[in-house]
């Protein structure tokens, strides 16, 4: 059996590197900067692509990278992966399109900017890697049915939590036991969390403000979440999800209700304040003698449900892992299994009144609540991946959801575009996750 990393010396010794072409240059691109620009064996990084110059030139300044080229145009990007030369460009729609990469990276933590350039990587049929769990819990499911009509991978990536639970999971699975619930690990939650608040901590680990902001405001946990529930048909017990403080991940059975984990088809959720603050875990089930014996002599518990955990998650850092997977083996860490099984919707952080322009995830005016896809639909509830500049038209309380005749999106918008294309497909095709 080929395992990644002697896949990728075979590549290498045949001098044809998996050719990676990278959307965005913040905090989650650098990291993956950073690895590709090191000697990597099997994959280059052929071009980076971002709407600001200056960024990136400060990215490579600080990465201490001097060896790249400025480009403009499709003949430009092609002379420069021909000569094996790292290639910059203002121009993500450039690097997204032009043949001779093998796989498109988004690292931009944007909706609407991202739908366009991976709409045009998979045109271009490169396969999809996404740094970007907005994106993916947002439109993930129709931009997967055109990927598959490319015949590429559109996935997310390895290090984010939803394919580290689904690596955990499948391993749990292997072991004998039922994942009954997939659960992440969360340190805050503060629905009305501001940029304006996040500001200093912001500075302080190197991203923006309204990134931090959807880490705090719960935005960020419900859109990873609901990447991971649309990957494997899991759903929410309640809206929000629960999110029970306990003090170590080991605890997380006794907070929730076991006849209705046992019972149910399966289920994602979060805990609160636990030990260790950045990691996640998956409580299985089996209720046989012989497999609890064994159980209680690994200090496992007493079960039937047992705490299987990951310590950590490396984001951008094992990227690289995922870009080889696709390129490689047409693999997805984690990918939507047909129709979306939950929403991430969008709630008021503040009274909004008729006029307001709503600035989108991690802003002043809206946080994020997961529900069952389903139950959204119902409700004509608003997505949260895709309120950034839409007009609200009548008054909106603050904690209560946004429905579809409180607001007006932007014209023109690729995602909303999207979005109802999603909405209204019928026959989706559903692909089992081993």
């Amino acid at each position: 059996m080929i395992i990644v990393d002697e896949a990728l010396q075979q590549r290498e010794a045949a001098r044809n590197p998996v050719r990676v072409a990278l959307s965005g240059a913040g905090f989650a691109a650098q990291g993956l900067i950073l690895q590709l620009t090191r000697p990597t064996p099997g994959i280059r990084l052929s071009v980076i692509a971002n709407r600001t110059m200056a960024t990136i030139e400060q990215v490579l300044a600080h990465l201490e990278i001097v060896d790249y080229i400025t480009v403009d145009d499709e003949d430009g990007l092609q002379a420069a992966i021909a000569d094996d030369r790292l290639a910059v460009t203002t121009d993500p729609l450039l690097a997204a399109s032009t043949p001779g990469t093998d796989v498109l990276v988004d690292a931009t933590g944007e909706v609407e900017h991202a739908a366009r350039v991976v709409l045009a990587g998979i045109e271009a049929r490169k396969h999809i890697v996404l740094v970007n769990a907005e994106l993916d819990a947002t439109l993930g499911p129709i931009l997967k049915t055109k990927a598959d009509a490319a015949g590429v991978i559109l996935t997310d990536m390895d290090g984010d939590q939803p394919a580290v639970l689904m690596n955990l999971m499948r391993q749990v699975k292997t072991l004998g036991f039922r994942p009954v619930l997939l659960g992440n690990i969360k340190s805050l939650l503060d629905y009305y969390r501001t940029p304006e608040t996040q500001a200093e901590f912001a500075r302080k680990v190197w991203q923006r403000p309204k990134m931090i902001t959807s880490f705090a405001d719960g935005s960020k946990i419900a859109f990873e979440m609901a990447t991971l529930a649309n990957g494997t048909g899991f759903g929410v017990m309640t809206r929000g999800m629960y999110g029970p403080r306990c003090d170590r991940v080991e605890e997380a059975p006794d907070h929730f209700d076991h006849d209705k984990l046992i019972n149910g088809p399966g289920y994602v959720d979060y805990i609160l304040g636990a030990e260790p603050s950045f990691g996640v875990f998956v409580l299985g089930f089996n209720d046989e003698k012989w497999m609890q014996r064994y159980m209680k002599v690994y200090k496992m518990g007493e079960g039937p449900l047992y705490t299987f955990y990951v310590p950590s998650h490396l984001g951008p850092l094992e990227t690289p892992v995922t870009i080889a997977r696709a390129a490689l083996f047409g693999d997805a860490a984690t990918t939507p299994l047909g129709a979306p099984v939950t929403d991430v919707v969008g709630y008021a952080k503040r009274d909004l009144q008729s006029g307001d322009t709503l600035d989108g995830i991690g802003g002043f005016t809206v946080y994020g609540i997961m529900e069952n896809s389903p139950a959204a639909r119902a409700e004509d509830l608003v997505p949260e991946g895709l309120t950034d500049q839409c007009t609200v038209v009548r008054p909106v309380s603050k904690d209560q959801p946004l429905t579809m005749a409180d607001i007006e999106p932007p014209v023109g918008s690729v995602g909303w575009s999207l979005w109802r294309e999603q909405c209204t497909r019928q026959n989706w095709e559903v692909q089992v996750p081993p």
